[in-house]
C-alpha cells in the first residue's frame, strides 16, 4: 500500500515538541533560580546535599536529548510526505485500482470488499444507491472469516441492468450458527481509472481518478496503460499490497 503522511499531522507533532521544549525551558529556569537561592541561603555548617540536584539536572538533560530525537523523527515524517507526493506523480497516466467509501458502476459492474471476524451461516449483502435505497440483495456462498470481495453485475432485483455512472454502497449482515450477528468491518467500494493528476492541497497527497480525488494510501493496484488506448491495459502490472 502506498504511504502518505499528512502535513497537518506533521504540524501537530512539531507543535507538541515545541510546547514541550517551552515547558522544559521554563521549568529549567525556575529550577536554576531556586537552586541559586538555596545555595546562597544554605547553612555553612550543614551544606545542601548535591546528589538530588545532580540527579534533577541529569533528568533535564535526558529530556532535552529526547526532544532532539523528536525533532529528527518529525523531519522523517516530512520526508515521508514528499515521498507520497512523488509516488503519486509516478502514477500519472497509469490505470489504478483503489479502495473508496463507495463504488461507481462501470462497464456494468462494481466491486466491493469487507472483513468479518468469524465464519457465518447466514450472509446478506445489500447494494444501495446514492439515495440509500436497496437495489439488489445478494447472498454470497463464501461465508468464511476474513477478507471478502464481491463483484456485482449491475442488475437490480428485477433483473434490469442499471446504467453506468451510478454510485453505490453495500450493507453486510452476517450471522453465526447461534443466530448472533457477526459485525462486518472495513466495508469498502473500489474505483478504477487512469490517474490524471496529483493534488496535495489538503496536505495529504491524493491522485485524481475519474475526476475525483483518492488518497494515495488507498491505491491497491497500478497497471501500465497500453499505447494508443485510453481504456485497455497491457499485461504489465505493478501490484501493490492491499
Amino acid at each position: 500500500m502506498a504511504t502518505a503522511v499528512s502535513s497537518q499531522n506533521t504540524s501537530s507533532v512539531l507543535d507538541k515538541i515545541n510546547n514541550s521544549r517551552t515547558s522544559l525551558a521554563n521549568n529549567e529556569q525556575t529550577f536554576l533560580k531556586l537552586l541559586t537561592v538555596q545555595l546562597k541561603n544554605q547553612d555553612p555548617l550543614s551544606p545542601t546535599d548535591t546528589t538530588q540536584m545532580t540527579s534533577q539536572i541529569t533528568q533535564m538533560t535526558g529530556v532535552e536529548q529526547q526532544l532532539v530525537t523528536n525533532d529528527l523523527l518529525a523531519a522523517l515524517v516530512g520526508m515521508n510526505t514528499g515521498t507520497g507526493l512523488s509516488e503519486g506523480v509516478n502514477m500519472i497516466g497509469k490505470q489504478v485500482t483503489a479502495t473508496t467509501d463507495n463504488s461507481t458502476l462501470k462497464d456494468g459492474k462494481a466491486t466491493f470488499s469487507w472483513s468479518q471476524p468469524g465464519g457465518s451461516t447466514s450472509l446478506t449483502v445489500e447494494v444501495k444507491n446514492a439515495a440509500g435505497k436497496v437495489v439488489r440483495t445478494l447472498h454470497p456462498d463464501d461465508q468464511k472469516s476474513g477478507d471478502h470481495t464481491i463483484t456485482w453485475d449491475g442488475k437490480d432485483d428485477s433483473g434490469a441492468q442499471l446504467e453506468d455512472g451510478g454510485v453505490y454502497t453495500i450493507a453486510v449482515t452476517a450471522k453465526g450458527a447461534d443466530g448472533k450477528e457477526i459485525k462486518a468491518t472495513n466495508i469498502k467500494g473500489r474505483t478504477e481509472g487512469v490517474v490524471t493528476a496529483v493534488d496535495n492541497s489538503t496536505g495529504s497527497p491524493q491522485v485524481i481518478i475519474n475526476g475525483k480525488p483518492v488518497p494515495i494510501d488507498n491505491v491497491i493496484g497500478v497497471t501500465a496503460v497500453a499505447a494508443n488506448s485510453d481504456t485497455k491495459t497491457d499485461t504489465k502490472t505493478e501490484d501493490k499490497a492491499a
